[in-house]
């Protein structure tokens, strides 16, 4: 699987909203989003290659505006205590700060080598939905 939306827990949850003639459902938007680290492609179930440091940060996003939104501020994993020299190159979001639902993955822009008391900082992440109808 190449990194994006799960289609079970958000792709098909969000189309199924739209389906009209009564027949939608509804979506219920989680109470807080987290991060967890991997050092592969997390495949469909957001499972796959989870990084030495399994511990979840919460994530905060800004309104959506344009048909994106990003996160406000800096999510960190400080003085790292799992593998030493391990290579994150991926991140998955999740509705709980443990088990939860999968929504998505990404690759990150550059990926990290992150040794014992490393921290390791995501600052910037956009989630977005294209194309948008001017």
């Amino acid at each position: 699987m190449a990194v994006g939306l799960s289609a079970a827990n958000l792709a098909n949850a969000w189309l199924n909203t739209m389906r009209g003639g009564g027949a939608g459902t509804n979506f219920t938007a989680p109470a807080t989003l987290f991060v967890q680290l991997h050092t592969a492609d997390p495949g469909a179930s957001g499972t796959t290659s989870v990084s030495s440091t399994t511990t979840r940060q919460a994530l905060t996003f800004a309104a959506a505006s344009g048909g994106s939104m990003a996160i406000t501020g800096t999510t960190q994993w400080t003085n790292w205590a799992g593998t030493n020299g391990e290579v994150v190159t991926h991140i998955s979001v999740w509705s709980a700060a443990s088990a939860g639902t999968f929504y998505f993955s990404a690759a990150l822009t550059a990926s990290k080598t992150v040794n014992t008391g490393d921290t390791l900082t995501l600052s910037t992440l956009t989630f977005a939905l294209t194309p948008i109808a001017a």
